[in-house]
């Protein structure tokens, strides 16, 4: 089965001359002629790799990689940037938000080809088909580890640990011992203010870690931890964790990504806090929630009370309601007591800009 591209690029004449390589060189090649463009091609149609431009209007390439960063359906796939221009600080700017490689242009059809052809290759290797959504999936994940890291005990004594609603896991502060895995419910992260005001800074669903950050970092928890709703939640400590790291690149390569994004989004975040406005930051929520899932029911409906919707857009709840009533006004929500259903993602995702 032939392997997509997605060519981002505006010049026009690079980016049919690219194309035609990539296609006789036997891939299926999407065009895209700016980074919006090629965002919305992207989450209509999955590509297997990105070769994308980095100075481009409207949405640079930095942009879009912080975009498929953040989308749980595009995360982890293989970005290429290619630029004109050859400054050390782009290829350092480039490969610290997580590219898997840089060509500068012109380059030559074989260097191109190459770097496609092993990127490809290497993503292909670090590929897992463990289903961590599924019960006994991350029994599977971690008994595989322990096999290829020689590690003992790693799955033994793996109990599941319930919590209640609104029950804390962590508090900021707190010593980080060992790492978090949702197999049921939700877990919030959260951030307080002096004042006391909170800011919610992430929501983690089934098959996902959390707590990471602060072991590979060696510090507290700059955050606390709260369920959203009853969860069932599993300890792997820090030991445990750290010699999976070492000893098993494709766990390495796995939490490495995990922590791109969550860099990435943390910055998008605080970004939009300072400099967008409540409209754009309730529209950008909202379709995040929307496309990951971890908010939603089986019905498609965002479960989050007002109070935490308000706290994730780092807004007031009034400021909030106000503004889903005029996007309920304008046919783009549906809005419940505590749930929120997206009718019309298209039409919100260009009501914000």
């Amino acid at each position: 089965m032939k392997k997509t591209i997605l060519l981002i690029e505006d010049n026009q004449l690079i980016r049919e001359s690219t194309g035609e390589i990539l296609e006789l060189a036997g891939y299926q090649v999407l065009l895209a002629a700016h980074g919006k463009a090629g965002v919305a091609q992207a989450l209509i149609s999955p590509p297997d790799l990105v070769v994308c431009d980095i100075m481009m209007p409207e949405l640079d390439g930095y942009g879009v990689l912080r975009v498929f960063q953040q989308s749980p359906a595009l995360a982890g796939v293989p970005f290429i940037f290619l630029t004109a221009r050859a400054e050390r600080a782009d290829l350092r700017r480039g490969m610290e938000m997580g590219a898997d490689d840089y060509l500068t242009k012109p380059f030559e059809e074989a260097e191109l080809l190459n770097a496609i052809g092993s990127r490809l290759t290497r993503h292909r290797q670090l590929q897992t088909d463990y289903d961590l959504q599924a019960s006994g999936g991350l029994s599977a994940f971690l008994g595989d580890a322990a096999a290829v890291g020689q590690l003992t005990g790693l799955t033994t004594d793996r109990r599941a640990h319930q919590l209640r609603s609104r029950q804390e896991l962590y508090a900021e502060g707190d010593e980080a011992t060992r790492l978090y895995f949702v197999q049921s419910g939700r877990i919030k992260t959260v951030r307080r203010t002096a004042s006391g005001k909170e800011l919610v800074t992430g929501v983690y669903g089934p098959g996902e870690f959390l707590g990471y950050l602060p072991l590979l970092q060696q510090t507290a928890h700059q955050d606390s931890a709260v369920a959203l709703d009853a969860a069932t939640v599993y300890y792997i400590p820090e030991a445990d964790f750290t010699q999976l790291l070492h000893r098993h690149p494709a766990v390495s390569q796995r939490f490495v990504r995990l922590l791109a994004g969550q860099v990435a989004g943390r910055e998008q975040q605080l970004l939009d806090m300072a400099y967008a406005s409540i409209r754009r930051r309730v529209a950008l929520t909202l379709l995040r929630l929307h496309e990951d899932g971890k908010a939603r029911r089986g019905d498609g409906t965002i479960h989050l009370s007002r109070e935490d919707l308000a706290a994730l857009v780092g807004t007031a709840s009034e400021s909030l309601i106000r503004t889903l009533s005029e996007f309920r006004h304008d046919g783009l929500v549906e809005l419940w007591h505590k749930s929120i259903r997206v009718v019309q993602p298209q039409k919100l995702r260009c009501a914000h800009w």
